[in-house]
């Protein structure tokens, strides 16, 4: 929330899936991020009663619990076009991202990754792996070592575009703690939380 509210979004969050929609205007949404660890049927309900009030809403499925990736990701959907000419793909073979450009343009390569898994507050860092000017046509960014090959995922901005992608896949430990619906409570118990923003209104 500090991140996006410091880029001027208006940002809350919950962990009360089963209030969201007395908690909030949600008309008044314009961008919601599930967690992964929001059961599939709460998800489902959400979107289509959240959807049913508010037909311009946006909804992104948060690639992982890493503050920068979640910020990142609202700012991919709210930020640029993707009929820019703009391209951006991982390719696994060399950890290569390759950027290709239709023009001149600042670009920059962050690389953000999960260092710990403890809930409700798992650890996370990150690194900048390019930060240049870049000319038209296509360009290769190759991953360091330090950026491991799970759990690891990178923000591309360019210009005033993002992209994130997905570098290392999510551990398979972690796939077994996702609950399969909203009765399952294989989660341990962690405080409450929605927050209510007091900013003006926002992006």
């Amino acid at each position: 929330m500090e991140l996006l509210r410091g880029s001027g979004y208006r940002a809350d969050a919950s962990n009360q899936f089963d209030q969201v929609l007395e908690d909030y205007d949600v008309g008044a949404i314009d961008v919601l991020v599930f967690g992964g660890m929001v059961p599939p049927d709460t998800k489902a309900h959400l979107s289509a009663e959240i959807g049913r009030r508010n037909a311009a809403v946006t909804f992104v499925q948060g690639l992982v619990g890493i503050p920068g990736v979640i910020a990142a990701q609202v700012d991919a959907v709210t930020r640029g076009s993707s009929s820019s000419g703009v391209e951006v793909e991982y390719i696994p073979e060399g950890r290569i991202i390759r950027v290709t450009l239709p023009g001149d343009v600042r670009v920059t390569v962050d690389a953000f990754w999960m260092t710990s898994w403890t809930p409700p507050e798992p650890g996370s860092t990150s690194s900048t792996v390019f930060e240049g000017d870049l000319t038209t046509g296509s360009h290769d960014v190759a991953l360091p070592e330090r950026v491991p090959s799970e759990a690891s995922f990178a923000v591309v901005t360019v210009g005033d575009q993002v992209r994130t992608l997905a570098v290392g896949p999510m551990p398979k430990a972690l796939a077994r703690m996702v609950p399969k619906s909203a009765s399952d409570h294989r989660l341990p118990d962690v405080p409450s939380v929605t927050t209510q923003t007091d900013l003006a209104p926002g992006r």
